[in-house]
């Protein structure tokens, strides 16, 4: 066998190994709602958990701390951080 078709077999099962673990680490996995509570107020634009007041989907909060954005958090952090309210 040729040693550049070697080379680039190898480079290519790289790069698919490497998309494929980038893809999977990205997917964060399937939280349980147990031990946890909403936290609002404390979210940065962009990365709530779900829907609010003003749009219907997670990572839509267009403003950072907005009272109506939320995240799941373990339950009893949410009061230890600052503007962070459970209702």
């Amino acid at each position: 066998m040729d040693l550049k078709v070697i080379i680039q077999s190898a480079l290519c099962a790289a790069l698919a190994l490497g998309l494929t673990s980038a893809s999977h680490a990205a997917t964060p996995p399937k939280a349980t709602k147990e031990g946890l509570e909403k936290c609002y107020g404390i979210v940065k634009s962009g990365l709530n958990d779900c829907g609010a007041d003003s749009h219907a989907c997670a990572m839509q909060s267009v403003k950072d701390n907005d009272p109506n954005d939320w995240l799941y958090l373990p339950k009893g952090t949410c009061e230890k951080i600052v503007g962070g309210k459970t209702k």
